[in-house]
Protein backbone atom coordinates (compact mmCIF):
# COMPACT_ATOMS: atom_id res chain seq x y z
CA UNK A 1 0.00 0.00 0.00
CA UNK A 2 1.32 3.49 -0.85
CA UNK A 3 2.73 5.31 2.19
CA UNK A 4 2.02 8.90 3.28
CA UNK A 5 0.30 10.87 0.57
CA UNK A 6 -1.50 8.32 -1.62
CA UNK A 7 -0.12 7.64 -5.06
CA UNK A 8 -2.49 8.56 -7.85
CA UNK A 9 -4.04 6.41 -10.56
CA UNK A 10 -6.27 7.51 -13.41
CA UNK A 11 -8.79 5.01 -14.75
CA UNK A 12 -10.26 5.82 -18.15
CA UNK A 13 -13.83 4.52 -18.29
CA UNK A 14 -16.08 4.16 -15.25
CA UNK A 15 -18.37 1.34 -16.26
CA UNK A 16 -18.50 -2.38 -15.52
CA UNK A 17 -14.69 -2.65 -15.70
CA UNK A 18 -13.31 0.72 -14.67
CA UNK A 19 -15.47 1.39 -11.62
CA UNK A 20 -14.70 -1.92 -9.84
CA UNK A 21 -11.01 -1.32 -10.57
CA UNK A 22 -11.33 2.18 -9.13
CA UNK A 23 -12.87 0.95 -5.89
CA UNK A 24 -10.25 -1.80 -5.57
CA UNK A 25 -7.50 0.80 -5.96
CA UNK A 26 -9.16 2.98 -3.32
CA UNK A 27 -9.18 0.02 -0.93
CA UNK A 28 -5.46 -0.38 -1.57
CA UNK A 29 -4.86 3.24 -0.57
CA UNK A 30 -4.61 4.95 -3.96
CA UNK A 31 -6.14 8.27 -4.95
CA UNK A 32 -8.24 7.53 -8.02
CA UNK A 33 -9.27 9.83 -10.85
CA UNK A 34 -12.22 8.13 -12.54
CA UNK A 35 -12.35 9.59 -16.04
CA UNK A 36 -15.42 9.21 -18.24
CA UNK A 37 -16.85 11.37 -21.02
CA UNK A 38 -20.44 10.55 -20.03
CA UNK A 39 -21.29 13.70 -18.07
CA UNK A 40 -24.50 12.19 -16.73
CA UNK A 41 -22.55 9.25 -15.30
CA UNK A 42 -19.95 11.58 -13.79
CA UNK A 43 -22.64 13.61 -12.04
CA UNK A 44 -24.23 10.47 -10.59
CA UNK A 45 -20.84 9.21 -9.39
CA UNK A 46 -20.20 12.55 -7.69
CA UNK A 47 -23.47 12.00 -5.84
CA UNK A 48 -22.43 8.51 -4.82
CA UNK A 49 -24.78 6.73 -7.22
CA UNK A 50 -23.36 3.59 -8.80
CA UNK A 51 -24.08 2.83 -12.47
CA UNK A 52 -23.20 -0.87 -12.04
CA UNK A 53 -24.69 -3.57 -9.83
CA UNK A 54 -21.40 -4.87 -8.43
CA UNK A 55 -20.49 -1.58 -6.71
CA UNK A 56 -22.65 -0.16 -3.93
CA UNK A 57 -23.33 3.55 -3.70
CA UNK A 58 -22.10 3.51 -0.10
CA UNK A 59 -18.68 2.39 -1.31
CA UNK A 60 -18.46 5.31 -3.73
CA UNK A 61 -19.65 7.78 -1.08
CA UNK A 62 -17.00 6.56 1.35
CA UNK A 63 -14.28 7.02 -1.27
CA UNK A 64 -15.56 10.51 -2.07
CA UNK A 65 -15.69 11.53 1.58
CA UNK A 66 -12.09 10.40 2.11
CA UNK A 67 -11.01 12.30 -1.00
CA UNK A 68 -9.70 9.10 -2.56
CA UNK A 69 -12.01 9.14 -5.57
CA UNK A 70 -12.63 11.96 -8.02
CA UNK A 71 -14.98 11.35 -10.95
CA UNK A 72 -14.12 13.70 -13.80
CA UNK A 73 -14.41 14.26 -17.53
CA UNK A 74 -11.23 16.38 -17.54
CA UNK A 75 -8.22 14.47 -18.88
CA UNK A 76 -5.89 17.13 -17.54
CA UNK A 77 -6.55 15.72 -14.05
CA UNK A 78 -4.47 12.64 -14.90
CA UNK A 79 -1.19 14.55 -15.22
CA UNK A 80 0.10 13.50 -11.77
CA UNK A 81 -0.95 9.87 -12.00
CA UNK A 82 1.73 7.21 -11.65
CA UNK A 83 -0.53 4.64 -13.26
CA UNK A 84 -3.13 5.06 -15.98
CA UNK A 85 -5.49 2.20 -16.82
CA UNK A 86 -7.58 2.19 -19.99
CA UNK A 87 -10.92 0.45 -19.37
CA UNK A 88 -13.05 1.50 -22.33
CA UNK A 89 -15.34 -0.76 -24.40
CA UNK A 90 -14.06 -2.47 -27.53
CA UNK A 91 -17.29 -3.38 -29.35
CA UNK A 92 -18.04 -4.52 -32.89
CA UNK A 93 -19.12 -2.23 -35.70
CA UNK A 94 -22.24 -2.69 -37.83
CA UNK A 95 -20.36 -5.26 -39.93
CA UNK A 96 -19.45 -7.28 -36.80
CA UNK A 97 -15.80 -6.25 -37.16
CA UNK A 98 -13.58 -4.98 -34.29
CA UNK A 99 -14.20 -1.34 -33.43
CA UNK A 100 -11.26 0.29 -31.63
CA UNK A 101 -12.56 3.85 -31.95
CA UNK A 102 -13.08 4.36 -28.21
CA UNK A 103 -9.71 2.82 -27.41
CA UNK A 104 -7.96 5.05 -29.97
CA UNK A 105 -9.80 8.09 -28.63
CA UNK A 106 -8.77 7.29 -25.05
CA UNK A 107 -5.12 6.89 -26.04
CA UNK A 108 -5.20 10.16 -27.97
CA UNK A 109 -6.80 12.02 -25.06
CA UNK A 110 -4.36 10.85 -22.39
CA UNK A 111 -1.16 11.22 -24.42
CA UNK A 112 -0.53 14.95 -23.75
CA UNK A 113 -0.87 14.51 -19.98
CA UNK A 114 1.42 11.56 -19.32
CA UNK A 115 4.06 12.35 -16.71
CA UNK A 116 7.60 10.98 -16.86
CA UNK A 117 7.79 7.36 -15.78
CA UNK A 118 4.03 6.78 -15.96
CA UNK A 119 2.80 3.20 -16.31
CA UNK A 120 0.04 2.88 -18.90
CA UNK A 121 -1.99 -0.34 -18.69
CA UNK A 122 -4.61 -1.46 -21.16
CA UNK A 123 -7.39 -3.56 -19.60
CA UNK A 124 -9.61 -3.31 -22.67
CA UNK A 125 -10.08 -6.57 -24.55
CA UNK A 126 -8.58 -6.59 -28.03
CA UNK A 127 -6.56 -8.65 -30.49
CA UNK A 128 -2.85 -9.44 -29.99
CA UNK A 129 -0.68 -6.48 -30.91
CA UNK A 130 -3.16 -3.79 -29.88
CA UNK A 131 -0.97 -2.38 -27.12
CA UNK A 132 2.22 -2.48 -29.15
CA UNK A 133 0.90 -1.55 -32.58
CA UNK A 134 -2.10 0.67 -31.84
CA UNK A 135 -1.94 2.28 -28.39
CA UNK A 136 1.80 2.94 -28.10
CA UNK A 137 2.12 4.58 -31.56
CA UNK A 138 -0.81 6.88 -30.73
CA UNK A 139 0.82 7.84 -27.43
CA UNK A 140 4.16 8.50 -29.10
CA UNK A 141 2.53 10.63 -31.79
CA UNK A 142 0.50 12.82 -29.43
CA UNK A 143 2.66 13.20 -26.32
CA UNK A 144 4.24 16.62 -25.83
CA UNK A 145 7.59 15.40 -24.55
CA UNK A 146 8.97 12.51 -26.60
CA UNK A 147 11.39 11.25 -23.91
CA UNK A 148 9.27 10.53 -20.86
CA UNK A 149 10.50 7.01 -20.09
CA UNK A 150 6.99 5.61 -20.20
CA UNK A 151 6.04 2.06 -19.27
CA UNK A 152 3.40 -0.01 -21.05
CA UNK A 153 1.59 -3.20 -20.06
CA UNK A 154 -1.52 -5.20 -20.84
CA UNK A 155 -3.69 -6.71 -18.07
CA UNK A 156 -6.99 -7.77 -19.69
CA UNK A 157 -10.03 -7.38 -17.47
CA UNK A 158 -11.75 -10.49 -16.14
CA UNK A 159 -14.90 -8.88 -14.76
CA UNK A 160 -17.97 -11.10 -14.48
CA UNK A 161 -20.89 -8.78 -13.59
CA UNK A 162 -23.20 -10.13 -10.93
CA UNK A 163 -20.79 -12.86 -9.78
CA UNK A 164 -21.00 -13.27 -6.01
CA UNK A 165 -17.90 -15.50 -5.82
CA UNK A 166 -15.27 -14.23 -8.23
CA UNK A 167 -14.26 -10.59 -8.11
CA UNK A 168 -11.40 -8.16 -8.71
CA UNK A 169 -9.49 -9.47 -5.72
CA UNK A 170 -9.65 -13.25 -6.01
CA UNK A 171 -9.62 -13.64 -9.80
CA UNK A 172 -6.05 -14.25 -11.05
CA UNK A 173 -4.79 -11.41 -13.21
CA UNK A 174 -2.67 -11.84 -16.35
CA UNK A 175 -0.02 -9.17 -16.93
CA UNK A 176 2.30 -8.71 -19.88
CA UNK A 177 4.72 -5.79 -20.32
CA UNK A 178 6.65 -4.51 -23.33
CA UNK A 179 9.87 -4.78 -21.31
CA UNK A 180 11.07 -5.94 -17.90
CA UNK A 181 10.61 -2.52 -16.24
CA UNK A 182 7.04 -2.25 -17.51
CA UNK A 183 6.23 -5.77 -16.36
CA UNK A 184 7.72 -5.19 -12.92
CA UNK A 185 5.75 -1.99 -12.42
CA UNK A 186 2.49 -3.52 -13.62
CA UNK A 187 2.89 -6.62 -11.46
CA UNK A 188 3.69 -4.38 -8.50
CA UNK A 189 0.48 -2.44 -8.98
CA UNK A 190 -1.83 -5.41 -9.48
CA UNK A 191 -0.37 -7.25 -6.52
CA UNK A 192 -1.91 -4.53 -4.38
CA UNK A 193 -5.43 -5.32 -5.58
CA UNK A 194 -5.30 -8.98 -6.70
CA UNK A 195 -4.50 -12.10 -4.71
CA UNK A 196 -2.78 -13.71 -7.69
CA UNK A 197 -0.89 -11.99 -10.50
CA UNK A 198 0.36 -14.13 -13.39
CA UNK A 199 3.22 -12.74 -15.48
CA UNK A 200 3.36 -13.70 -19.16
CA UNK A 201 6.16 -13.12 -21.64
CA UNK A 202 4.49 -10.35 -23.66
CA UNK A 203 1.37 -8.20 -23.98
CA UNK A 204 0.43 -10.27 -27.02
CA UNK A 205 0.19 -13.44 -24.91
CA UNK A 206 -2.11 -11.69 -22.42
CA UNK A 207 -4.26 -10.27 -25.22
CA UNK A 208 -4.57 -13.65 -26.97
CA UNK A 209 -5.31 -15.48 -23.70
CA UNK A 210 -8.27 -13.20 -22.98
CA UNK A 211 -9.75 -13.89 -26.41
CA UNK A 212 -9.21 -17.63 -25.98
CA UNK A 213 -11.03 -17.64 -22.63
CA UNK A 214 -14.27 -16.34 -24.09
CA UNK A 215 -13.98 -18.05 -27.47
CA UNK A 216 -13.68 -21.35 -25.58
CA UNK A 217 -17.05 -20.60 -23.98
CA UNK A 218 -18.62 -19.61 -27.30
CA UNK A 219 -17.59 -22.85 -29.01
CA UNK A 220 -18.86 -25.06 -26.19
CA UNK A 221 -22.14 -23.17 -25.88
CA UNK A 222 -22.65 -23.54 -29.64
CA UNK A 223 -22.05 -27.29 -29.32
CA UNK A 224 -24.81 -27.71 -26.72
CA UNK A 225 -27.09 -25.37 -28.69
CA UNK A 226 -26.84 -27.74 -31.66
CA UNK A 227 -27.22 -30.77 -29.40
CA UNK A 228 -30.35 -29.19 -27.92
CA UNK A 229 -31.98 -29.04 -31.33
CA UNK A 230 -31.06 -32.65 -32.10
CA UNK A 231 -32.32 -33.87 -28.73
CA UNK A 232 -35.58 -31.98 -29.10
CA UNK A 233 -36.18 -33.54 -32.51
CA UNK A 234 -35.60 -36.99 -30.96
CA UNK A 235 -37.73 -36.24 -27.87
CA UNK A 236 -34.74 -36.42 -25.52
CA UNK A 237 -33.96 -34.07 -22.64
CA UNK A 238 -30.70 -32.30 -23.43
CA UNK A 239 -30.36 -31.48 -19.73
CA UNK A 240 -30.49 -35.16 -18.79
CA UNK A 241 -27.92 -35.92 -21.48
CA UNK A 242 -25.58 -33.23 -20.15
CA UNK A 243 -26.07 -34.41 -16.57
CA UNK A 244 -25.26 -37.96 -17.60
CA UNK A 245 -22.10 -36.88 -19.43
CA UNK A 246 -21.10 -34.78 -16.44
CA UNK A 247 -20.78 -37.91 -14.28
CA UNK A 248 -17.46 -38.53 -16.03
CA UNK A 249 -14.85 -37.21 -13.57
CA UNK A 250 -12.37 -36.08 -16.24
CA UNK A 251 -12.32 -34.75 -19.79
CA UNK A 252 -15.79 -33.17 -19.72
CA UNK A 253 -17.05 -29.72 -18.74
CA UNK A 254 -20.76 -29.01 -18.64
CA UNK A 255 -22.19 -26.16 -20.70
CA UNK A 256 -25.90 -25.45 -21.08
CA UNK A 257 -28.16 -24.10 -23.83
CA UNK A 258 -30.12 -20.88 -23.70
CA UNK A 259 -31.78 -18.25 -25.86
CA UNK A 260 -28.34 -17.21 -27.15
CA UNK A 261 -25.09 -15.54 -26.18
CA UNK A 262 -25.10 -12.09 -24.61
CA UNK A 263 -23.07 -9.41 -22.86
CA UNK A 264 -19.98 -7.60 -23.99
CA UNK A 265 -17.60 -10.60 -23.99
CA UNK A 266 -18.82 -13.86 -25.53
CA UNK A 267 -20.67 -12.31 -28.52
CA UNK A 268 -17.75 -9.99 -29.23
CA UNK A 269 -14.36 -11.43 -28.33
CA UNK A 270 -14.32 -14.25 -30.87
CA UNK A 271 -14.63 -11.68 -33.67
CA UNK A 272 -11.43 -10.03 -32.46
CA UNK A 273 -9.76 -13.43 -32.49
CA UNK A 274 -10.96 -14.42 -35.98
CA UNK A 275 -10.14 -10.98 -37.37
CA UNK A 276 -6.60 -11.23 -36.00
CA UNK A 277 -6.19 -14.76 -37.37
CA UNK A 278 -7.52 -13.67 -40.79
CA UNK A 279 -4.92 -10.88 -40.86
CA UNK A 280 -2.28 -13.56 -40.36
CA UNK A 281 -3.64 -15.73 -43.18
CA UNK A 282 -5.43 -18.27 -40.99
CA UNK A 283 -9.20 -18.87 -40.97
CA UNK A 284 -10.63 -20.07 -37.65
CA UNK A 285 -13.47 -22.01 -39.25
CA UNK A 286 -14.65 -23.74 -36.07
CA UNK A 287 -14.96 -20.43 -34.26
CA UNK A 288 -16.80 -18.82 -37.17
CA UNK A 289 -19.21 -21.75 -37.34
CA UNK A 290 -19.84 -21.56 -33.60
CA UNK A 291 -20.66 -17.88 -33.97
CA UNK A 292 -23.25 -18.64 -36.66
CA UNK A 293 -24.85 -21.38 -34.55
CA UNK A 294 -25.09 -19.11 -31.51
CA UNK A 295 -26.51 -16.19 -33.46
CA UNK A 296 -29.21 -18.45 -34.93
CA UNK A 297 -30.33 -19.75 -31.54
CA UNK A 298 -32.88 -16.94 -30.87
CA UNK A 299 -34.60 -17.81 -34.15
CA UNK A 300 -34.78 -21.48 -33.13
CA UNK A 301 -36.24 -20.53 -29.73
CA UNK A 302 -38.84 -18.34 -31.43
CA UNK A 303 -39.93 -21.21 -33.66
CA UNK A 304 -40.09 -23.61 -30.70
CA UNK A 305 -42.26 -21.18 -28.75
CA UNK A 306 -44.67 -20.56 -31.62
CA UNK A 307 -44.99 -24.30 -32.21
CA UNK A 308 -46.65 -24.49 -28.78
CA UNK A 309 -49.51 -22.27 -30.03
CA UNK A 310 -49.58 -23.33 -33.66
CA UNK A 311 -53.34 -22.80 -33.97
CA UNK A 312 -53.30 -19.13 -32.94
CA UNK A 313 -52.83 -16.36 -35.50
CA UNK A 314 -50.59 -13.50 -34.38
CA UNK A 315 -50.07 -14.92 -30.87
CA UNK A 316 -49.04 -12.71 -27.98
CA UNK A 317 -45.68 -13.74 -26.54
CA UNK A 318 -44.44 -12.83 -23.07
CA UNK A 319 -40.63 -12.79 -22.79
CA UNK A 320 -39.52 -13.25 -19.19
CA UNK A 321 -36.14 -11.62 -18.49
CA UNK A 322 -34.47 -9.45 -21.14
CA UNK A 323 -31.04 -8.77 -19.63
CA UNK A 324 -28.24 -10.95 -20.94
CA UNK A 325 -27.77 -12.80 -17.63
CA UNK A 326 -29.49 -13.14 -14.24
CA UNK A 327 -28.83 -10.59 -11.52
CA UNK A 328 -27.96 -7.63 -13.74
CA UNK A 329 -29.90 -4.98 -15.65
CA UNK A 330 -27.40 -4.98 -18.51
CA UNK A 331 -29.07 -5.43 -21.90
CA UNK A 332 -25.91 -4.99 -24.01
CA UNK A 333 -25.83 -7.63 -26.73
CA UNK A 334 -28.75 -9.41 -25.05
CA UNK A 335 -30.08 -12.34 -27.11
CA UNK A 336 -33.57 -11.22 -26.12
CA UNK A 337 -33.30 -8.54 -28.82
CA UNK A 338 -32.85 -11.11 -31.58
CA UNK A 339 -35.54 -13.30 -30.00
CA UNK A 340 -38.01 -10.42 -30.05
CA UNK A 341 -37.16 -9.62 -33.66
CA UNK A 342 -37.51 -13.27 -34.72
CA UNK A 343 -40.90 -13.54 -33.02
CA UNK A 344 -42.17 -10.36 -34.65
CA UNK A 345 -40.91 -11.51 -38.06
CA UNK A 346 -43.02 -14.65 -37.58
CA UNK A 347 -46.12 -12.55 -36.89
CA UNK A 348 -46.19 -12.57 -33.09
CA UNK A 349 -46.94 -9.69 -30.74
CA UNK A 350 -44.26 -9.36 -28.06
CA UNK A 351 -44.43 -8.01 -24.51
CA UNK A 352 -41.85 -8.55 -21.79
CA UNK A 353 -41.27 -8.58 -18.05
CA UNK A 354 -38.03 -8.02 -16.15
CA UNK A 355 -37.90 -6.83 -12.52
CA UNK A 356 -34.43 -5.29 -13.04
CA UNK A 357 -35.07 -3.56 -16.37
CA UNK A 358 -37.62 -0.76 -16.51
CA UNK A 359 -37.33 0.22 -20.18
CA UNK A 360 -35.96 -1.66 -23.16
CA UNK A 361 -36.06 -0.92 -26.88
CA UNK A 362 -38.61 1.83 -26.40
CA UNK A 363 -41.06 -0.22 -24.34
CA UNK A 364 -41.68 -0.85 -20.64
CA UNK A 365 -41.83 -3.99 -18.55
CA UNK A 366 -45.36 -5.38 -18.12
CA UNK A 367 -46.92 -7.01 -15.07
CA UNK A 368 -47.07 -10.79 -14.90
CA UNK A 369 -50.86 -10.72 -14.92
CA UNK A 370 -50.79 -9.54 -18.55
CA UNK A 371 -52.72 -11.61 -21.07
CA UNK A 372 -50.51 -13.79 -23.29
CA UNK A 373 -50.62 -16.97 -25.34
CA UNK A 374 -47.16 -18.38 -24.57
CA UNK A 375 -44.34 -17.28 -22.28
CA UNK A 376 -40.61 -17.71 -22.86
CA UNK A 377 -38.34 -17.74 -19.82
CA UNK A 378 -35.20 -16.23 -21.35
CA UNK A 379 -33.44 -15.01 -18.17
CA UNK A 380 -34.56 -16.12 -14.72
CA UNK A 381 -34.04 -12.90 -12.82
CA UNK A 382 -33.95 -12.83 -9.02
CA UNK A 383 -37.22 -11.48 -7.71
CA UNK A 384 -39.21 -12.66 -10.70
CA UNK A 385 -42.47 -14.06 -9.31
CA UNK A 386 -42.91 -16.93 -11.73
CA UNK A 387 -45.50 -18.50 -9.41
CA UNK A 388 -47.94 -15.90 -10.73
CA UNK A 389 -47.88 -17.44 -14.19
CA UNK A 390 -50.68 -19.70 -15.39
CA UNK A 391 -48.48 -22.68 -16.24
CA UNK A 392 -51.36 -25.14 -16.13
CA UNK A 393 -53.28 -23.27 -18.82
CA UNK A 394 -50.73 -21.26 -20.85
CA UNK A 395 -47.54 -22.78 -22.32
CA UNK A 396 -44.16 -21.74 -20.90
CA UNK A 397 -40.94 -22.49 -22.78
CA UNK A 398 -38.20 -22.60 -20.15
CA UNK A 399 -34.80 -21.77 -21.69
CA UNK A 400 -33.02 -21.76 -18.30
CA UNK A 401 -33.68 -25.24 -16.88
CA UNK A 402 -35.26 -23.64 -13.82
CA UNK A 403 -37.39 -26.74 -13.09
CA UNK A 404 -40.65 -24.80 -12.98
CA UNK A 405 -43.75 -26.79 -12.14
CA UNK A 406 -46.79 -26.81 -14.41
CA UNK A 407 -48.63 -29.03 -16.87
CA UNK A 408 -47.69 -26.78 -19.78
CA UNK A 409 -44.02 -26.12 -18.98
CA UNK A 410 -41.63 -27.17 -21.73
CA UNK A 411 -37.82 -27.17 -21.67
CA UNK A 412 -35.56 -26.41 -24.61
Amino acid sequence: MPKGQPDEIAIIGQGYVGLPLAMSAVKAGWKVYGVDLDLGKIEKLRQGVSPVEDIQGSEIKSALERDLYEPTADFERISQAKVIAICVPTPLDDSLKPDLSMLRSAATSIAPYLAKGTLLVSESTSFPGTLRNVIIPIIMEHQENKSKDLKFACAPERVNPGDKVWNQGNTPRLVGGIDSDSLESAVGFYQQICDSVVSVSSPEVAEAAKLLENTFRLVNIALVDELTQACSAADLSVYEVIAAANTKPYGFMAFYPGVGIGGHCIPVDHSYLTSWADSNGVSLDLTKSASRVSRNMPSYVAQRALSLVAGITNPKILILGVSYKPGVADVRETPASELKLALEDLGAQVVWHDPLVANWEGTSSVDLNVDYDVAILATNQPGMQLNLLRNDRKPLLDCTNSKIMGKKVFNL
